[in-house]
């Protein structure tokens, strides 16, 4: 679909600003590639033939019975007696020595009767964000060539955390972000629009609701009705939406007395279609101005509660963990470096990016 002139001029105006255009590009595809984390770093294989079938371990339950063992429980795919199965084709010599059966194969000296080849295809990265890592030596473990950025202290691969964690905190942020910011948006518009006892009503509620200490609530609730991620969702939103309320109501008030709403009014335009199509396009430059504070302090806020302990589950892959685990272990210093380039860089390319987005809404800025 074609776009208008007035979202082709937006967008033009989004691509000159080079810090934000290359910002969205680098986000994009880091963000792509952890919507596929399971494709990058997990513990099962992607694709797996055995005695010439398929089998697609990253989305479906396999019992390690699938492939002549013993357990009805799902196979561990890099445990050596599975691996061995499935390059065998299911011989029973697997249950005696598999890692030299594996080396035969790998080799391709190994001869047997009834053996058929068969092969998995795994991950660049064999570890998920809670897999236990398989290495000598105390944790958390250093870098090198098996975990390119260590293991935590219960030897989880950081790398593999990290891409996870990034995915996770991505979404909740976008979620969370685009709730409170309609909300809050339609709450101002409404105030700046009708004013009157509708904007004294709504704006001591909202002094009252800012007061609220939003983090022992997100604490007493957690306690009682126990983590979870949609919950969280829930209650940061619930805490989020006044952010942008304050603008958006100042941007209406200037506006509700102007010549083009006066005239809309006077032509018996309805008000949520004089609010949404006319006033709101010239308010969305403060309001996108806010933006970045609201995006910045959802992901800190995430941090924050994951590093107290009060955030997601324990088993999630969390980025406020990671950095809870850089302070508990300043003997790994590679645990640090990697929480703090990882925030730098992800806030860094949202801010840039909202700064463009802001640019380009900004009327006053015209493609030359």
């Amino acid at each position: 679909m074609a776009l208008s002139p007035l979202n082709q001029r937006r967008w033009r105006n989004f691509c000159r600003n080079r810090r934000a255009f290359w910002s969205l590009i680098i986000f994009s595809v880091l963000f792509g590639l952890s919507l596929f984390a399971e494709f990058i770093a997990n513990d099962k294989p992607i694709l797996v033939k055995y005695r010439g079938e398929f089998y697609t371990p990253i989305f479906n339950f396999y019992a390690e019975t699938e492939f002549g063992g013993d357990f009805q429980t799902e196979a561990i795919y890099r445990d050596p007696e599975v691996r061995c199965l499935i390059d065998s084709g299911g011989l029973e010599d697997c249950f005696d020595d598999p890692e030299g059966i594996i080396e035969q194969i790998e080799a391709g000296t190994f001869q047997a009767e009834g053996f058929e080849r068969g092969w998995a295809i795994w991950p660049p990265i064999p570890y998920s964000y809670n897999t236990s890592v398989d290495r000598p030596g105390a944790a958390p473990l250093p870098p090198n060539g098996q975990n390119l950025l260590g293991t935590d202290d219960t030897k989880r691969d950081v790398l593999a955390r990290v891409i996870y964690g990034f995915r996770l905190s991505i979404l909740f942020t976008l979620i969370v972000t685009g709730a409170a910011s309609l909300i809050g948006i339609f709450a101002g518009a409404l105030q700046g629009f009708f004013g009157g006892w509708l904007d004294l009503i709504f704006q001591r509620i909202i002094e009252i609701w800012s007061a609220t200490p939003s983090l022992y609530v997100i604490i007493i609730m957690f306690a009682v009705l126990g983590r979870s991620f949609w919950l969280l969702v829930f209650l940061m939103i619930l805490f989020s939406w006044t952010g942008l309320v304050g603008v958006v109501r100042a941007e209406f008030l200037r506006a509700r007395n102007l010549e083009y709403v006066r005239a809309a009014k006077a032509l018996g335009v309805g008000n949520l279609t004089i609010m949404f199509r006319h006033m709101l396009p010239n308010a969305m430059v403060a309001t996108l101005t806010f933006m970045p504070f609201i995006v910045t302090g959802t992901i800190g806020g995430l941090a924050s509660l994951d590093f107290l302990g009060f955030g997601l589950p324990s088993s999630a892959p969390s980025l406020g963990e990671l950095t809870l685990q850089a302070k508990q272990n300043l003997q790994a210093p590679w645990l640090a470096f990697t929480a703090f380039f990882t925030f730098a860089i992800m806030l860094s390319l949202l801010v840039f990016i909202f700064e463009g987005v802001r640019d380009a809404f900004d009327p006053r800025k015209t493609f030359s």
